[in-house]
């Protein structure tokens, strides 16, 4: 990876760069007629939120320029598959884990099975085994999972030998006690491990690539790739799997390109040096209470940052394919998904004193959180710029605003700057869409059934997009507020399947904004009609919200634009084996009986016991105290 140090000063100059010219502009705008305590908070939110926008436009236009001309965001050389060396993967085991809670046990068999005889077809499944990590609480879905179980094994026949089962009844520590109990039990006995997601679906051939991945990189310490969502019929569930695998690849190139070594972790769907994560990545509990404190929510950034700091390289590579995971089908699903991430990553941002964590790790926790935060700022400037709207429109006619004024104070309209600041947030904003269509048209045109439907679907995609922002923008500010007045959440089972959604449950998670939006439409209007106009996108988004909410989770819709070619992903073109394998076992595969098979538990491999360390976010800086104390004790002496 040549230039690491410079291809970070290369894209912090650009994003600096360009969110400097940006803010300037704004500030000329605001400052025109003298800066009030209100304009002072406009310009403040204003930066936040545009240079958010800068920093994954500036990641969009590198990655544009590395897919265009092929060349690997890591090594800067051409893009080459990757070769298996069968007697390197001999000499290596690796474990394919998947936690679950809750789950529904026939999605799971399905996706574990699958998965397992895609990897067998390439021959090289003696040298990996497949666990199942059940955290499941609930009484019957448990005996599904054991009867399914024992009818996956009977199914299996000899390549059983591969596969284990193992349910936890005391779930402690959710997920992170679930891989942390798999590793202190059997993980030393692998090299490596895959970690899937309870709606994960995984090639035996991305597997093999991951797995030469980190053989190739003895320094690796995880290996991610992109998950691609998949299986979706709702109009917002291929919103959705359209949208990630149009843009994801482009944007992720981008990202590996600047963080180098040092990516971020998903969670799922990447490979895990086990002999680093189990010395590394034992997290502690947070000191005080809520946002900041407690148990580590979403582990998976913190768990990158602590292999970061033990001097493990995480590697993020984004031309690997069949990785697949499914998403939630409607807005409301979607938005409960997003509350528990809100809380997760807002916690991050008390672990940024650290001393331990590397600056890049830091800057995951910021732009993670900000991702959220974003949204409440968003909100919040719209508000202050109404009630300055208003106010100029109150105070337009005033000409003498102090006692003792000899000459008039003429009002200043910077027509052009204000022109030039929407022109250039549009740019930010769209261009990376464009970039995407861009380069697929010129590398996977056909791989979305062609370059008229790949147009037509991208021009759908941006135009709810725009229209569905407004909604989740107030999702997200209402989640955060949540998060910041210390109201919990509940990390349950996540529902994947395709539903239309009630009009009450629509209007109970909307009347409130909706009725908001047309009072503050109309004293917009009432007040400053060109101001309403500006306002009126968002606004209308928000007005709308219960119907766009309910028939967009239509799945008559979505196949109805699928038969017509709209938003037509690669895997559907393309005809995965995996994918089509996991239709076929969905259809005609069902969850035993009760009392089809004997209630017995599974045997498991030996047992061979270690510890997983807990790590300390104070060490360093309690170390460096320390030694800065010996250090002026010994110039005193």
């Amino acid at each position: 990876m040549p230039f690491k140090t410079l291809r970070v000063w290369l894209f912090a100059i650009a994003a600096l760069g360009t969110s400097g010219y940006g803010i300037s502009i704004m500030f000329e705008i605001l400052s025109s007629n003298g800066m009030t305590l209100l304009e002072y908070a406009l310009l403040v939110l204003f930066s936040i939120t545009f240079a958010w926008i800068v920093t994954a436009f500036c990641s969009g236009t590198i990655g544009f320029v590395l897919q265009l001309f092929r060349i690997d965001p890591l090594t800067l050389k051409r893009i080459k598959p990757i070769k298996f060396d069968n007697t390197a993967l001999a000499q290596q085991k690796t474990a394919v884990v998947m936690p679950i809670y809750n789950e529904d046990t026939h999605r799971v068999i399905a996706g574990f099975e699958v998965s397992l005889q895609s990897l067998k077809e390439t021959g090289q499944l003696d040298n990996f085994d497949f666990y199942l990590l059940s955290d499941t609480q609930d009484s019957e879905i448990a005996k599904n999972e054991l009867s399914a179980w024992h009818a996956l094994c009977e199914r299996l026949g000899d390549t059983a030998k591969h596969v284990f089962y193992r349910r936890r009844e005391d779930n402690k520590h959710r997920k992170v006690g679930n891989l942390t109990d798999f590793c202190e039990r059997w993980g030393s006995q692998y090299d490596h491990m895959i970690v899937l997601d309870a709606d994960s679906v995984m090639t035996g051939k991305c597997m093999l690539e991951l797995t030469t991945s980190m053989i190739n990189n003895p320094q690796a310490g995880l290996i991610q790739t992109i998950p691609i969502p998949v299986r979706q019929d709702t109009f917002f569930g291929r919103f959705l799997q359209f949208a990630s695998v149009l843009y994801s690849p482009m944007l992720a190139t981008g990202s590996a390109f600047w963080q180098t070594d040092k990516a971020n972790y998903w969670g799922h769907n990447a490979i895990i040096r086990v002999e680093a994560f189990i010395n590394y990545c034992g997290l502690p509990t947070l000191e005080g209470n809520a946002p900041f404190g407690g148990e580590i929510l979403s582990h998976d950034f913190v768990e990158a940052s602590l292999l970061h700091s033990a001097g493990w390289d995480v590697l993020l590579l984004s031309e690997i394919e069949g990785s697949y995971e499914e998403v939630p089908s409607n807005i409301l699903d979607y938005a409960v998904r997003d509350r528990r991430w809100v809380q997760g990553n807002i916690q991050h941002l008390g672990l940024l004193s650290s001393s331990k964590l590397k600056l890049m790790s830091k800057l995951h926790f910021l732009l993670g959180a900000t991702a959220y935060i974003s949204s409440l700022i968003w909100l919040s400037m719209l508000a202050l710029s109404t009630i300055d709207a208003v106010t100029r429109a109150l105070n337009s006619d005033v000409y003498f605003n102090r006692v003792y004024q000899l000459f008039p104070t003429w009002q200043i309209a910077k027509t052009d700057l204000i022109d030039s600041l929407l022109y250039l947030t549009i740019v930010i904003l769209l261009m990376p869409k464009l970039m995407g269509v861009i380069v697929t048209l010129i590398h996977r045109n056909k791989r979305f059934g062609g370059s008229i439907r790949l147009i037509l679907g991208s021009i759908i995609e941006t135009v709810f997009a725009i229209i569905v922002a407004p909604l989740m923008m107030v999702f997200h500010a209402y989640f955060v507020l949540c998060v910041f007045l210390g109201k919990k959440v509940k990390w349950d089972a996540q529902p994947r399947e395709g539903r239309m959604v009630p009009w009450k449950e629509a209007f109970g998670y909307t009347l409130f904004s909706t009725l908001v939006a047309i009072a503050w439409g109309s004293v917009a209007y009432y007040f400053t009609p060109v101001f309403f106009w500006w306002l009126s996108p968002i606004l209308l988004g928000l007005i709308l919200g219960a119907p766009i909410i309910r028939y967009t989770s239509s799945i008559k819709l979505g196949v109805q634009l699928r038969k017509m070619g709209i938003f037509i992903c690669p895997s559907e073109v393309d005809n995965d084996t995996t994918l089509e394998a996991l239709k076929t076992h969905l259809k005609e595969i069902s969850v035993p009986k009760e009392g089809a098979y004997p209630q017995t538990t599974p045997s498991l491999p030996q047992e061979h016991m270690v510890t997983m360390p807990i790590q300390s976010f104070s060490k360093s800086r309690k170390l460096k105290m320390k030694a800065l104390k010996a250090k002026a004790i010994k110039k005193f002496n």
